[in-house]
């Protein structure tokens, strides 16, 4: 419908797995196979709960009646007793028992970590993807010298594979915080209104014994091989956090190397890939916008805007349990994952697609390599028989002078300079001899290759498709 508002992340930037994961119908199947569980679990433990009310629950999971769901709770006003009802409709000797002892944050809790879950485990893999792009784009370029910056300033040589290396070594400080936050997550389990378990303490006459069981049966069914130890009416709203602040991560890693992207495209060192047809501009048409990467710092803002959310909400849970995170976190968890997903598709463009202008980086190299050069030069002046403090205050002069020279548009001579100089007792032409721009990139290569070593068994299953999802 056009005359209707559509969010650009689900229209534009996401992948088709995201959005599916967090559609309607992946959640409202959730919360159904959660009711499986519970009543399942309550079966096998003497509640009055029988294997054919199970079995139809079960065969009624993907049936869904929206409208039916939509219209009860325009009466009710609460989504998930909507739910019930409706569920209830399809499966009717079921009806009684769904949700029984289950306040409704058995399922909407226990559902969201289901979701969290795998989303955070599909972008682990596109997050692989980018390292794996990076990884092979170091190791071409592991001893192509450029000129390095700091400040933004022209400073000593690097290499293209090493800076690639800084990219890399951002993101998998996001990797190792992801895995973290997978392997903390935890199940809420079933509950109850206050996290006291009281419902079900009444359901199984005190025996404490079974009602841990049933949680232990629910959770395993979904793969979860603990329950948060306390909890109120929710899981910890810290869980939250976590999430959304990894996913913030990522998005700051993404945006540094795309800036860096950015500012070597206008320099014209390195391109985004750029397609035969693509139309940088609508006015001048000549221009090749660095677009994906733009996108990329744009998105990524947003997500780390975003990020601020959870833990706003985080504190201020009041005691078991306060509504105020509802609204809230329908909007910012499932838009954080969404976002990070469109960040993480993007790089993996620009990176698989990355082009070096390998002639303008030698010709900045150049350009600036006799002032990179002038240590060794000093150091050559002394070796015959030049004063180590003279030549310094020589060199210090004469770079002044040819870089004012420079600004004027004219070309850098202060080679011709130093050589005029009796004390360096060197002609220029001896000069241009140092100027090998490998011998000023240090031990570039040698580190690329040893990061890279260390990284490549983590790369190992980064080349793989697009997976199913797989609650």
């Amino acid at each position: 419908m056009k005359d209707r508002y559509e969010s650009p992340l689900s229209s534009r930037y996401a992948s088709a797995f995201m959005l599916e994961l967090f559609s309607a119908a992946t959640r409202i199947q959730t919360w159904r196979r959660l009711w499986v569980a519970l009543a399942r679990a309550e079966h096998n433990l003497g509640l009055p709960v029988t294997g054919e009310q199970v079995a139809e629950l079960e065969a009624h999971i993907t049936d869904i009646d929206y409208d039916c769901a939509a219209a009860r709770e325009k009466e009710v006003r609460h989504d998930v007793m909507a739910h019930v009802y409706t569920y209830g409709k399809a499966a009717p000797s079921a009806a009684g028992i769904i949700h029984l002892g289950a306040t409704s944050c058995y399922v909407t809790d226990n559902a969201d970590l289901i979701l969290y879950r795998e989303g955070l485990r599909y972008l682990r893999g596109e997050l692989l993807a980018v390292l794996a792009n990076l990884a092979r784009f170091a190791e071409a370029h592991k001893a192509t010298p450029t000129l390095g910056y700091t400040h933004y300033q022209p400073a000593q040589l690097v290499t293209v594979g090493k800076r690639a290396t800084l990219w890399m070594q951002d993101l998998l400080a996001d990797l190792e915080e992801l895995d973290f936050v997978l392997g903390s997550l935890k199940f809420l389990g079933c509950r109850g209104t206050t996290g006291t378990e009281a419902s079900f303490m009444e359901l199984f006459e005190g025996d404490g014994a079974k009602i841990d069981e049933m949680n232990r049966q629910i959770s395993a069914e979904f793969g979860f091989a603990q329950c948060y130890a306390v909890c109120g009416q929710t899981y910890p709203r810290k869980v939250d956090s976590r999430i959304l602040n990894v996913l913030s991560s990522i998005a700051q890693s993404c945006y540094r190397m795309a800036n860096d992207l950015r500012l070597l495209q206008h320099d014209r060192q390195v391109e985004e890939p750029f397609e035969k047809n693509q139309i940088g501009s609508s006015a001048m048409a000549y221009k090749r916008n660095p677009m994906r990467c733009e996108r990329i710092c744009s998105l990524s803002r947003y997500l780390m805007a975003d990020a601020i959310n959870a833990p706003m909400t985080a504190s201020v849970q009041w005691l078991e349990r306060t509504l105020d995170d509802s609204a809230n976190r329908r909007i910012s968890m499932p838009e954080g994952f969404l976002c990070a997903d469109a960040v993480l598709r993007l790089a993996q463009n620009v990176t698989d697609g990355l082009h070096v202008n390998e002639k303008v980086v030698d010709r900045t190299v150049r350009e600036y390599l006799p002032f990179i050069a002038t240590e060794n030069l000093m150091m050559e002046g002394v070796k015959r028989g030049g004063d180590r403090q003279a030549l310094h205050e020589i060199i210090r002069t004469c770079s002044m002078a040819a870089t004012a020279k420079m600004k004027e548009g004219e070309p850098c001579d202060l080679l011709a300079r130093l050589a005029a100089e009796p004390a360096f007792g060197m002609t220029e032409a001896e000069m241009e001899a140092v100027l090998e721009p490998k011998l000023y990139i240090g031990r570039c290569a040698g580190q690329v290759e040893a990061f890279l070593a260390q990284v490549r068994p983590l790369l190992a299953g980064a080349a793989r498709e697009r997976p199913e999802i797989d609650l």
